[in-house]
Order: structure tokens, then C-alpha cells, then sequence
């Protein structure tokens, strides 16, 4: 499951005391990818804190821990909920490279960041986690041209994050480090930006940086409008 503000100080990177706790979960290694649907939407370059109980997901860890890179891909529930199984999935979504990971317990706890895109080619049985066939979606390619276009969006997202703190809690500050790398840093004011889960999809599916800033911009100023009319002075 996803755990918001789940602290990252406490971690080890000791991965084969990993695989040997995780090991008594471990089912076939797949030739596809092993996949985690959640109920938020994993944009590149932004961190994903789950803790993971379930014991289809404990396997799925196990399988993961021996792939290079450490990786799982990330897709949105369509309908449906993350324990259990049986929910729809959207078909677009991203690779999740763990970088932090502790026991606890009979649980895992892990920090993974978003890396690559991809599109889910053909869903496989949940044997016993899901897993699918993938294809990767292209990175998107920078120009200076789009400079300017990235500091105005950066302008209107960390501006409609001051306003909405004032009236609600928000998991991310206005102002908050990104990273240097126009491409990553355009994905992560996405990721901080005041969208939807259904933004971040329609994100993902971006077939360029502008197109990225134009969705992003859009869809903030949505997500501020909104918290304005039900939490702002009437």
C-alpha cells in the first residue's frame, strides 16, 4: 500500500539480509514485469513510500530484488482497490526503482523512485502478483526553446501551491528543491503540482516537454480552482 510521509531516515540497503527475510514469500520469476498497481498515479522522477504486507506483494519483492535494475512498474486503479486483487488497471505507467528498503516485522517498508514510461502490451494472470508485458514509451527530449515555457509553469505551480497552503495541507511545499535536469524537474513539478490522479495519467501520456508543461499548468490551476470553492473565503 502507499504510505504518505512515510519517514526515509531509517533504511538499510542491505540487500541480501532483504531477500533473505523476503525469501519465504517467493514465487516463479517471471519472464514479464512485475507490476504494482496502487491508487496514485507514479510520475518519473518522483519518490513512491509503500510498505508492503501482502503476500502476493512479498513475493512479487523477492522476484524484484534479484532483477538489475530493482524494479517494478507502477500503474493506476482504474476501479477497484490495491488490497486483494481483481481491480481494472489503466495501461499507461512507470517503472519504480527501489532505492530505500527495511524490514519491519513481518512487512517491508521501501522508498522506489519513478524512472522510465511505459504502455502495459497485454495483462498475464496474477501468478500470484500482477504482471504484464510492457513497451517503453520514448523520454522526452529537451530544447532551450523550452525554457522559458518551463520557468513560467515552475512560476504558476509554486504560486498556486502558496495559495492553496493556506487553506489546506498539502504533501509538498512551494518551496521545494527539483532537480536540475529541465526533463526531470518538468516531471516533477507534475508530480507537485496540484493534479488529480487522472492528470497524472493523462501526463504520462505526453508526447513532449511542452505538451507535459501545458497539462501541468492546466491542470494545477484546475486543482487550485477547486480547493478555492471548497475551502476559500465565500
Amino acid at each position: 500500500m502507499f504510505v504518505p510521509g512515510l519517514r526515509t531516515n531509517i533504511f538499510c540497503t542491505d540487500l541480501g539480509e532483504v531477500r533473505g527475510r523476503s525469501s519465504t514469500y517467493a514465487g516463479r520469476v517471471p519472464s514479464a514485469t512485475p507490476m504494482f498497481p496502487l491508487g496514485s498515479a507514479l510520475l518519473p522522477g518522483m519518490p513512491l513510500p509503500l510498505r508492503l504486507f501482502e503476500p502476493r506483494y512479498l513475493a512479487m519483492l523477492q522476484v524484484v530484488m534479484e532483477r538489475q535494475p530493482t524494479d517494478f512498474g507502477v500503474v493506476l486503479i482504474e476501479r477497484g482497490t490495491e488490497a486483494g486483487g481483481g481491480e481494472t488497471r489503466f495501461d499507461v505507467g512507470t517503472m519504480a526503482t527501489i532505492e530505500q528498503i527495511a524490514p519491519d516485522g513481518e512487512t517491508f517498508v521501501l522508498i522506489a523512485r519513478g524512472t522510465t514510461r511505459f504502455t502495459v502490451d497485454r495483462w498475464l494472470p496474477d501468478d500470484p502478483y500482477p504482471q504484464a508485458e510492457i513497451s517503453e514509451l520514448a523520454p522526452l527530449e529537451w530544447s532551450d526553446e523550452l525554457a522559458s515555457a518551463l520557468i513560467v509553469a515552475e512560476d504558476a505551480v509554486r504560486t498556486h501551491l502558496a495559495r492553496a497552503a493556506e487553506f489546506v495541507e498539502l504533501p509538498w511545499s512551494a518551496d521545494i528543491v527539483l532537480d536540475d535536469d529541465p526533463v526531470e524537474r518538468s516531471w516533477q513539478l507534475a508530480g507537485i503540482a496540484l493534479l488529480g490522479e487522472l492528470d497524472h495519467v493523462e501526463a504520462l501520456r505526453s508526447t513532449s516537454v511542452g505538451e507535459l508543461l501545458d497539462r501541468t499548468v492546466t491542470g494545477s490551476q484546475a486543482g487550485l480552482d477547486q480547493i478555492l470553492f471548497n475551502h476559500g473565503p465565500h
